[in-house]
């Protein structure tokens, strides 16, 4: 029997299961009930065919046995005798050329056989010479047996055993209904549950006590679901909020400024000023919408054009040079270590090594070394790190480093040239190469890097 997988995926699941539950049954006593009546079908035959074998066999010795002893009227009379309570059988005498018989004829009875469908045995036997003067000779005979009986009895349990099925199957039926309604109570619970969920409370999860072993994996699931919910939606409403602070300093900057060079005359050197300060203002808000433009495309659309670099050692040496003069003016040095052939796209990956090393030059003690790191590990990974020495990371901030605008300095110190955003673009970039970020810090030495999956 086979079940159409479509029917379970629209329409009610009880009433489904009900329906299935119902053809089930009705197949399964329906199969029961064919099997009895095949059973007790086969058993009446083979006692049809059990009876005229005796018959047979008794009749048979009569005429081998008796042929000597007995008239044929005697025998006529005792082959009745072997007929005797058995009205559905009859034995015809079809030949007797030897006139063993004085008449030919039936020994039991001649009923009609026209038009019965009857079980027929045809067989001979060879007498012996009579007591009363008759050659011996061979004796044709035909023995049948009318099922009519067992055919009403079989017809009767037929009607009895279909009746039986139907009767059951609208019983089980019945009963399945029940049990399906009462085995969807927890579902309807949990509907209840998922329905009472709001945004104002996010910390509710749902209620798996006296569920069935077989909803708890789907409870489970969603109470972790709900939870990473939860996180993301106070991630976005802190994101907004940086996002808020972050631009509203330039900007309340810009209209103060603004206002105050309206307020009075200025001379063109005073304007060139205030433009000049108004314009380092406009390049931190284009920085922070490009990089807040950048993630979004990242998580949109995470594709990379990825090609072969035979030395990573070489890419950073580039890096480091481009940010030579901010290394030179904060007193620092930098040592490249390691080295190793990948398939990355490297406009991004210069970006990702830029914000390391740039948010290393900001953190690092004053005539320190910078150190850049590139491993290859045993699984094909290509890891890139930049460790400098300074202040000590406490290890609950290490997690949520790669957090868009988050800052371990609540005073956000370093605003002016870094808005929270360096490392989050480094997190992304990490995602699009199939790889992922990592960081540590203790003993004075911080390490915060990336890995990349050629």
């Amino acid at each position: 029997m086979t079940f159409d997988m479509g029917a379970w995926s629209k329409g009610s699941l009880g009433k489904t299961l009900s329906k299935w539950l119902a053809i089930q049954a009705f197949v399964g006593l329906s199969l029961i009930c064919i099997g009895v009546y095949v059973v007790i079908a086969l058993a009446l035959s083979q006692r049809q065919d059990t009876t005229l074998d005796q018959k047979q066999d008794a009749v048979r010795s009569i005429l081998m046995e008796g042929s000597r002893r007995h008239s044929p009227e005697e025998l006529q009379h005792l082959l009745r005798d072997v007929l005797a309570g058995h009205a559905e059988m009859s034995l015809r005498i079809e030949q007797d050329p030897d006139g063993i018989f004085a008449v030919q004829g039936t020994a039991a009875s001649a009923p009609d056989h026209s038009g019965k469908r009857l079980k027929l045995r045809r067989f001979e036997v060879a007498v012996e010479a009579s007591a009363a003067g008759q050659p011996p000779g061979k004796v044709s005979l035909e023995l049948a047996l009318d099922p009519k009986a067992d055919d009403a009895l079989l017809s009767f349990l037929a009607g009895t055993l279909g009746c039986a099925a139907l009767f059951g199957s609208i019983v089980v039926s019945y009963g399945a209904f029940r049990l399906v309604r009462k085995g969807m109570l927890p579902i309807h619970r949990l509907v209840e549950q998922t329905r009472s969920l709001t945004v104002s409370e996010l910390e509710r999860r749902l209620d798996g006590t006296g569920q069935p072993t077989e909803l708890q994996p789907l409870i489970e699931q969603f109470n972790e679901l709900l939870h990473r919910l939860s996180d993301a939606y106070r991630q976005m409403e802190a994101f907004n909020a940086d996002v808020a602070h972050e631009l509203n300093t330039p900007l309340s900057n810009l209209i103060s400024s603004c206002e105050l060079t309206l307020r009075r005359e200025r001379s063109a050197e005073e304007m060139r000023e205030v433009l000049g300060s108004n314009l380092e203002d406009l390049r931190r808000m284009a920085g922070i919408v490009g990089d807040m433009l950048f993630l979004s495309m990242a998580d949109r659309s995470p594709n990379i054009r990825r090609a072969p670099i035979e030395s990573l050692s070489g890419l950073v040496h580039e890096v480091v040079e481009y940010h030579e003069a901010s290394i030179q003016e904060e007193g620092l040095r930098t040592e490249v270590r390691g080295d190793s052939p990948a398939s990355v796209d490297d406009r991004l990956l210069r970006r990702a090594i830029s914000n390391l090393l740039g948010n290393a030059t900001r953190y690092a003690e004053r005539d320190s070394t910078i150190t850049i790191e590139i491993q290859r590990s045993v699984d094909g990974a290509v890891a890139i790190s930049v460790s400098n020495l300074g202040p000590t990371i406490a290890a609950e901030h290490l997690p949520r480093l790669f957090d868009r605008f988050y800052r371990v300095d609540p005073a956000r110190a370093f605003a002016e040239r870094n808005h929270g955003l360096g490392l989050s673009i480094v997190a992304a970039i990490a995602r699009m190469h199939g790889g992922s970020t990592f960081a540590r810090s203790g003993y004075g030495a911080t390490c915060i890097g990336l890995t990349l999956n050629d």
